[in-house]
């Protein structure tokens, strides 16, 4: 089979393809034909060689796929073989087959493209663990999220609003705040041009975001927090900006804030488990229904894998970047 390796730590270009042979899944696994794979911020960080895959996972990136079941593992007892489905992967995705925890996998809802199957399960799982298990939005309140022109950023609009929250997004251009409202943010906000802390708190009325969804990190966290209603939760879920950042306690103190955050590539299975049928169970109805819909941006085929890198380090798209194989239906 083909699939993508990192040919030494660098920029997209080190992004090669390579020969290997089809890999065979264990107990509770699943081997997949991939259609498509998403491509995530993750995967550059890999590239970068800031992001190592955890001990006993494949080199090969890639964290979500969607395609055919082709070989059940033992003890793997959902799935048959050619059934539509899309998983999230501990790594592996940038391949012609990739092996599936049959855990984390769902099955592709009937009439959906593979391509937009393969953007869903790392912002699924992401948004859905942050925002819903670990921050606890609930119908009624109000999300702030960072990025909201990403990949992240429209999953966490589309999702916030199927399930009866108010979104507020912010991101960096007019084209981008309009791409955020069609998806169904109340408000967008160019942090280009607007101090989002002000704009968050003349849309609230002065009450403030009850939860906020950050990937900047840096000196958002004080204007996070600043931006919080009392009681809010901040999720963390990256750090583009710096990894260390100075907190003002005071105010954290006297809103009552709550700061969370996680990484999901080193969960256990058994987690990833749990997040996934509770999103089968809360999220995936929407996905069928076409109310949470991905947006892709691009489309490249899996050898043109640097190119899909320079478009997301550009940092021009609006929503998910795929790769697809000679599969995709």
């Amino acid at each position: 089979m083909t699939v993508i390796k990192i040919d030494g730590f660098g920029p997209p270009n080190r992004l090669v393809a390579r020969s290997e042979s089809v890999p065979r899944p264990g107990p509770g696994q699943v081997l997949v034909r991939v259609h498509a794979a998403g491509v995530n911020r993750p995967d550059v960080a890999q590239r970068q060689g800031v992001y190592p895959p955890p001990p006993g996972a494949t080199e090969i990136p890639g964290l979500e796929i969607a395609g055919e079941v082709v070989e059940i593992g033992p003890d793997a007892t959902r799935y048959r073989v050619g059934d539509r489905v899309a998983s999230l992967v501990v790594g592996g995705g940038y391949a012609q087959y990739c092996v599936a925890d049959e855990g984390s996998t769902l099955p592709v809802p009937e009439g959906l493209d593979m391509a937009l199957a393969a953007t869903l399960p790392e912002t699924l799982f992401t948004v859905w663990h942050n925002v819903f298990e670990r921050a606890g939005l609930k119908a009624g309140e109000t999300l702030l999220v960072h990025g909201g022109s990403s990949g992240i950023g429209t999953t966490a609009i589309m999702m916030a609003t199927a399930l009866g929250a108010t979104v507020i997004a912010t991101a960096g251009s007019a084209e981008k705040c309009a791409a955020c409202t069609s998806l169904g943010a109340s408000t967008a906000i160019n942090y280009r041009e607007t101090d989002f802390v002000e704009a968050v708190m003349a849309a609230t009325g002065g009450r403030g975001a009850d939860v906020i969804l950050d990937m900047v990190g840096g000196d958002y966290l004080n204007r996070n927090v600043a931006a919080a209603a009392v009681e809010g939760r901040i999720a963390q879920i990256a750090f583009l900006e710096g990894a260390e950042p100075t907190i003002a306690l005071f105010p954290l103190l006297r809103k009552r804030v709550t700061l969370t955050g996680s990484l999901l590539r080193s969960r256990p299975p058994q987690d990833k488990a749990a997040m996934a049928r509770a999103i089968e169970s809360q999220a995936w109805p929407h996905v069928a229904s076409g109310a949470i819909r991905p947006v892709i941006d691009s489309r490249f085929a899996l050898e043109d894998a640097a190119a899909a890198h320079a478009r997301m380090e550009s940092g021009d798209h609006i929503g998910k970047i795929v790769l697809t194989t000679d599969a995709l239906d």
